[in-house]
């Protein structure tokens, strides 16, 4: 029997290996687009209503990407598909730090542009995933990966935020021209990251799906309840994104308070993310799952309850913990349904990829939907109390969710694996002669 808690680097392939290494040196790339492109936003608008739209043209870029990755994917390499999406996130910040006016039109071009962006990192990221690990590998993969994603993330924000308020920390309008400046010179670090993240993918070795179709609208009832998921999780990705940038410049003003909040308990959560990566079994996502969701849940009551400084400081310190152990459980669980089902129902692996992607962006829709119409119709201020409550109280469902969905899946996968035990038994001719 193979013993789980031992799993480690030598368990993966040299492409897997690659392909961590590329996600290490993107990771750099990633707290920056998460978390300061919404603080420049807001420091040129103060308009949070502006971030959530240009958040909502990421999340409408994204899928319609995913689609044309399909379509791509049968005539061009996937590490080229791969490479183009890190490019892209570089291409719209450049994009939105060349423009004059933070007006509605340039917030839609940059979203849509990074929408394209995400489509093409994440779409082809999730299928090399599936297609360089294996079940009993992923926990490990993704608690390792988000173990070096958080260190990252808890350093990258404290030096950015520490450099753009080097020297400006008033508020007048040259300090605020510099400020400006200081993040052109980091987009610009940023395409260079993301130019050597793309040479450095290109020495692995990918194979394409094994099928051509990969657009499908039936799927087995397994799989709707991973939709279901999907949409759960979507809700809070609606302006999750951007909610620590909007909530810590609405009560600290300073990028530099952004980046120290971040970087505190991010190395907490990192040494937590892996041991969970190398010691949790399967067995444990759904106890991981829910211990994530209900972080979150408290991460949004204590905002709403509080919506102070103090109250910012914990919902920043509890949704550091609860987004990578959501992760660490919620992304080996689809995979685990996709290579279940894709042998039940022989599709390519990407067609549920697709398909999940447009689940989630259902719930980003409603997710941002929500913020927007109390913006609009109460305020902004209530929104950030409020909205993130509502979707952190609804996604309590998806730990029932997730339990019936595991059950089911582990009867399919006994039907399945007892069928190829039948399929692989020789039949045993009767030596007696009937003539």
């Amino acid at each position: 029997m193979i013993d789980l808690a031992r799993v480690g680097l030598r368990d993966f392939t040299r492409s897997a290996k690659i392909l961590i290494i590329t996600n290490t040196i993107y990771a750099f790339v990633l707290p920056v687009i998460d978390i300061f492109v919404a603080s420049y936003i807001m420091r040129n608008s103060n308009d949070p209503s502006k971030v959530i739209l240009y958040q909502l043209a990421i999340y409408v870029g994204i899928p319609i990407t995913f689609l044309i990755n399909g379509y791509l994917l049968n005539k061009v390499n996937v590490k080229k598909l791969f490479s183009l999406g890190m490019l892209l996130s570089g291409v719209s910040m450049v994009f939105m730090m060349s423009l004059k006016e933070i007006d509605y039109f340039g917030l839609i071009g940059a979203g849509l542009i990074m929408g394209m962006s995400f489509g093409l990192y994440w779409a082809n990221r999730d299928y090399l995933v599936l297609s360089t690990t294996q079940d009993r590998t992923r926990n490990f993969y993704y608690g390792l990966e988000t173990f070096i994603y958080t260190i990252i993330a808890s350093t990258v924000p404290f030096l950015i935020g520490w450099y753009l308020m080097k020297g400006h920390a008033d508020s007048d309008t040259m300090s605020n021209e510099a400020v400006n400046s200081g993040y052109r010179v980091i987009t610009t670090i940023v395409f260079l990251i993301t130019l050597l993240a793309s040479i450095v993918f290109h020495f692995g070795t990918y194979d394409k799906p094994k099928s051509e179709k990969f657009l499908y609208f039936k799927f087995h009832k397994l799989w709707k309840k991973m939709l279901q998921l999907s949409v759960l999780k979507g809700l809070a990705q609606g302006f999750i994104v951007t909610a620590p940038a909007m909530l810590m410049m609405k009560f600290f003003h300073s990028e530099g308070a952004l980046g120290s909040a971040i970087s505190i308990g991010a190395i907490i959560a990192a040494v937590i993310m892996l041991i969970l990566g190398k010691y949790s079994k399967p067995k444990h996502r759904l106890v991981i799952f829910s211990i994530g969701l209900i972080s979150f849940f408290l991460a949004a009551f204590f905002n709403g309850l509080l919506f102070n400084t103090t109250g910012v400081i914990l919902f920043m310190f509890l949704l550091l913990i609860a987004r990578p152990i959501l992760d660490i459980a919620y992304f080996p669980i689809q995979l685990k349904v996709i290579d279940v089902l894709s042998k039940l129902e022989n599709r390519n692996e990407f067609s549920y990829i697709l398909n999940h992607e447009f689940g989630l962006f259902v719930g980003r829709f409603i997710g941002a939907g929500t913020f927007l119409g109390i913006a609009f119709f109460v305020n902004a201020d209530i929104a950030l109390r409020y909205a993130l409550l509502i979707i952190g109280s609804l996604q309590l469902l998806s730990i029932l969710i997730a339990k019936q969905l595991l059950k089911q899946q582990a009867t399919l996968e006994k039907e399945l694996l007892d069928k190829e035990v039948l399929e692989e038994t020789p039949v045993i001719s009767n030596p007696i002669s009937t003539k």
